[in-house]
């Protein structure tokens, strides 16, 4: 791995000029993100980066360390938005037919609205996870995931609307392969069949199609 050259740490601020560190930090999130999954993690330039927020690449790394650790955070946030959108989902409260459909379709939401995701998913597997494995908690952030529908489907098992014998795991990639697909393959899929996976004339229909998918593949025959 190509590491850029340390920095010098960054004297601390006087009071009158003490950054709000937080807002700093989603900021250069915020834009690394772009970076990241435009140019990949050896293509991105921190330099860039700093322009880019009209900061320093001297504050950057007094913010995160360095490139890689950048990364890393970049990758936990983008993985803890669609996590978060998940838990917002009030599934205690809908029939697990319900509760499972509007799972599907906050991943479809999400995914449409969050290309930048969908493209540092896409970086992250050509390099083998090889920087997602350094980030401590993304294991047990995702494994909320299935853990939530896990609760759906033990629910729907016991109230007879599901088969037995289907694991969370399964869904959850059933889901997540529908709604990548989508946004990751829209270029070629046009250029092959001339459709637009994203017009937005077809939106429901996809958007009701992965519900159907989901919920005919668990529903007890």
């Amino acid at each position: 791995m190509t590491q850029e050259k340390s920095m010098p740490a960054v004297p601390p601020l006087s009071p009158g000029r003490r950054r709000d560190a937080e807002r700093t930090r989603a900021e250069l999130i915020e834009m690394a993100t772009d970076e990241f999954a435009e140019r990949g993690y050896s293509g991105a330039r921190v330099d860039e980066i700093a322009n880019r927020t009209r900061t320093t690449k001297r504050m950057i790394y007094y913010y995160f360390g360095g490139k890689e650790q950048l990364y890393l955070a970049v990758l936990e946030r983008a993985y803890a938005e669609i996590r978060a959108a998940e838990r917002a989902v009030d599934v205690d409260h809908l029939d697990p037919v319900a509760a499972l459909r509007r799972l599907a379709e906050v991943t479809f939401d999400h995914h449409e609205a969050h290309p930048a995701f969908i493209k540092l998913v896409g970086v992250e597997n050509a390099q083998h996870a090889r920087h997602m494995r350094h980030v401590a908690g993304l294991v047990d952030l995702n494994s909320s995931a299935v853990a939530l529908l896990d609760g759906v489907l033990e629910r729907g098992r016991r109230d007879g609307l599901f088969r037995s014998g289907v694991d969370a795991l399964d869904v959850h990639m059933l889901i997540s392969s529908f709604c990548f697909f989508r946004v990751a393959n829209r270029h070629t899929f046009g250029a092959l069949f001339d459709r637009d996976l994203l017009d937005p004339d077809r939106r429901v229909h996809y958007r009701t199609m992965l519900g159907d998918l989901v919920t005919g593949y668990l529903r007890e025959v």
